[in-house]
């Protein structure tokens, strides 16, 4: 291998690579239409980058076979190598993308565009000394993190830019003082989480030690120089350490390598930190690694570790059993060694070893026919996982040491026009977008455009996408925006400033609009008669114009409505009297029959009730209990004719696992596609339509739709109405009956 320079620092300009001599020392790796293709890039990444320079003074071709060879040390198939080589050529020279594609084919010039496009980041502001950008500028940079993650198709193109970074930091010291302190920041915000995250340890440990030498140079270099300080009598230590483990494991048939583990400073840094301890304290300071072939093995070795030294309890953990997030595996131990001196011992198999080393990298194989390790699948369905963002990363310093993940909701990342990065949840629209702006551009948002197309108000953004808002100069939310079942607006924050707004306007135009729509929400769920005053009461609100008022501006929703209207007796409806019986039982259909035995039930096809309203059982000779709603014509009837056969009724508690057909009746001008649209909503919310009668007024082209559907409860009835009364073309919809 071809050495480009030392991991703590240095700057390549002072130890070229020589093309020619690395591409023999790569030639056995690759199979020979790899190789040929690596070469072929170099060529033409050589005359694209000629007399092109670095700030170090370097040739900028060198910058590139640099990059290249960090990946062929992680072990990279040929396809990332050479995207490696060439990928500035399309963003620094005059190469063009398809002239790469044509070359090269679709795989490398999409690894190539992948690396291009991430350019973004550079974009990133590092924090400086101000405290009160602090707090922004770090949510941006875990904003970008993530982002990447999410809107990568490959995830060598992160590889790649991983080992670009990694390059530029081992040469930052050709870089003014400001500049080392932003790119630096960056890259342990950014870079060196996307690291860990991938499982890459060579490269996370690196980015991360040497960042830390330019954000925290004192400290960086005190820490450097007591482990130098101590490293002779350290060595000696840790080598007297391993031939007495060395002898006992050979004691047991349990072939394995023994080596001393160098100690990372950021690392030694961070546990100080985090647990406020100087550097005698720090326990891995030592530490040796024992490397086995099987798990078996593993535990026998930890055996014997335990059987010589006392182990510190609070310092094990076994990742074998339980891997980290990132499928890291290893079982660590702390023990008090000779003379009392505590030593950090790490367990593992060789194939452990190399996936941790590795990360993802670990499972690009290269030799022809070989294809991936039989451990793939279940790395990719890990990575899977990992791009979906099911689980947000918390803050960038607990990467260090140890994974931590905190369950929230999804997440999704976009551009603003000028390129910053917003943070909402998954399901947001552009008006969400626009409200988290500013709450004036919600205000006056008329339409959106995504990656320059316009869009619907109601379209669900998805991460990496452009989102540019059209607004007018004056305007004002629309009340179709506080509807849940159109959904405008999908965050609380959003929402919250929408229903604001409608609170500071006029009270007497809400009192009017809120009266006018309740009332024509209670029309459609076929509630008649309903007491305004203990509604209001009900909800807290003392006066009914308040209530009314609260309905208009949104800040009571029909579903609520319907929940109390639901608990409520009718009391002014004439009562009827029923004589003291045996306890009650649970009829069939979901309904407790109040006083009689167990008794045949069954929906009456009169008024079809729903769970949620005030029914009232009939009964019938020969047919059991016919369960009317209260205010059905019948019930009226019977009260006047024979109120002896009337029972009370209930819903059971088992209604929810139960459906009951209701009647609902559209109006509408007619028009082509109108009941596919009536149907779609209907299936989007798995209600099964029993019957459909359609008559159509061709005078007048009105079209009049009667559908009895299969319905939980009153309040799917009133969503699903909603839904349909938004359609275009509908003038009425409402519960028949």
């Amino acid at each position: 291998m071809v050495n480009v320079t030392s991991s703590h620092g240095g700057d390549s300009s002072k130890g070229y690579i020589d093309v020619d001599e690395w591409l023999t020392s790569i030639e056995k790796k690759y199979p020979e239409e790899g190789f040929k293709t690596i070469s072929r890039a170099c060529s033409m990444a050589q005359q694209a980058h000629a007399g092109q320079m670095r700030v170090s003074g370097a040739p900028y071709f060198q910058h590139s076979l640099a990059v290249a060879n960090i990946l062929v040390e992680v072990h990279m198939d040929y396809e990332a190598v050479s995207a490696a080589i060439l990928h500035d050529v399309v963003e620094d020279t005059d190469i063009t993308l398809e002239q790469v594609r044509t070359e090269f084919g679709n795989s490398i010039a999409a690894l190539v565009d992948g690396v291009t496009k991430m350019m973004v980041i550079q974009s990133f502001k590092g924090l400086d000394d101000a405290s009160r950008k602090e707090k922004k500028e770090q949510a941006q940079a875990e904003s970008l993190r993530k982002m990447l993650l999410a809107m990568v198709e490959d995830v060598r193109v992160v590889l790649i830019k991983l080992a670009d970074r990694t390059h530029n930091m081992r040469t930052l010291g050709s870089l003014p003082e400001h500049k080392q302190k932003r790119i630096a920041r960056e890259t342990l915000d950014i870079y060196a989480p996307l690291a860990n995250r991938l499982g890459m340890w060579q490269i996370k440990w690196e980015l991360e030690d040497l960042a830390f030498r330019y954000i925290e140079a004192e400290t960086y270099k005190r820490i450097a120089k007591m482990l130098d300080e101590r490293r002779v009598d350290r060595e000696r230590y840790i080598r007297e350490f391993i031939e007495t483990l060395q002898r006992e494991l050979t004691k047991t048939e349990v072939k394995a390598d023994i080596t001393g583990r160098s100690k990372h400073i950021y690392s030694i840094y961070r546990k100080m930190e985090r647990k406020n301890i100087d550097y005698h304290q720090v326990y891995d300071a030592r530490g040796v690694r024992i490397l086995v072939d099987t798990i078996p093995q593993c535990y026998t070795a930890l055996g014997i570790v335990h059987s010589l030294w006392n182990h510190i309890p609070g310092e094990f953990d076994d990742y074998i059993a339980t891997p980290k997030q990132n499928n890291y595996q290893s079982i660590h131990t702390a023990i008090f060694g000779p003379d009392g001196k505590v030593v950090e011992v790490q367990i593992r198999t060789h194939k452990m070893h190399q996936d941790n080393e590795l990360g993802v990298a670990a499972h690009w194989r290269y030799k022809e026919g070989t294809g991936f390790d039989a451990d793939f699948e279940r790395k990719i369905a890990w990575l899977r996982q990992l791009l979906e963002w099911k689980e947000e990363v918390t803050d960038a310093g607990d990467f260090v040491d140890q994974f931590k993940s905190d369950s929230f909701e999804d997440r999704i990342y976009l551009f603003t026009p000028k390129g910053n990065v917003v943070d909402l949840p998954k399901g947001a629209t552009p008006l969400d977008f626009a409200y988290h702006i500013h709450t004036e551009l919600g205000h006056r948002c008329r339409g959106a455009k995504v990656n320059n197309h316009m869009v619907p108000l109601t379209y669900q953004l998805k991460t990496g996408e452009q989102v540019e808002i059209l607004s007018v100069k004056r305007g004002e939310p629309s009340r179709d925006w506080l509807n849940t079942e159109l959904g405008y607006l999908h965050t609380t924050r959003a929402r919250s400033k929408a229903l604001h707004w409608f609170k500071l306007q006029h009270f007497d135009t809400n009192v009017g609009t809120g009266r006018v729509m309740l009332e024509k929400e209670l029309r459609r769920l076929g509630l008649s008669e309903v007491n305004f005053e203990k509604l209001s009461r009900q909800l807290n609100i003392p006066k009914v114009d308040e209530f009314f008022a609260a309905f208009g501006r949104g800040e009571i929703k029909t579903s609520q409505v319907v929940k109390v209207i639901q608990s409520l007796s009718d009391t002014e409806e004439k009562e009827v009297q029923i004589q003291p019986r045996p306890p009650k039982s649970d009829g069939e259909g979901g309904v407790t029959i109040e006083g009689v035995g167990n008794l045949l039930t069954q929906i009456a096809n009169c008024c079809k009730p729903l769970p949620g309203d005030e029914i009232c059982g009939y009964i019938t000779r020969g047919r059991g209990v016919t369960i009317h709603r209260k205010d059905c014509a019948n019930i009226l009837r019977y009260i006047n004719q024979s109120p002896e056969r009337l029972v009370e009724v209930a819903w059971g508690e088992e209604v929810n696992e139960k459906v009951y057909p209701v009647d609902i009746q559209i109006r509408a001008f007619d028009r082509q596609g109108l009941l596919r649209d009536v149907a779609a909503i209907l299936s989007s919310d798995r209600v099964n339509i029993i019957a459909v009668n359609t008559i159509t007024d061709q005078k007048h082209h009105i079209a009049s739709m009667t559908l009895t559907l299969e319905i939980n409860d009153l309040d799917e009835l009133s969503r699903l109405l909603q839904k349909i009364d938004a359609l275009p073309n509908v003038l009425d919809v409402k519960r028949q009956g």
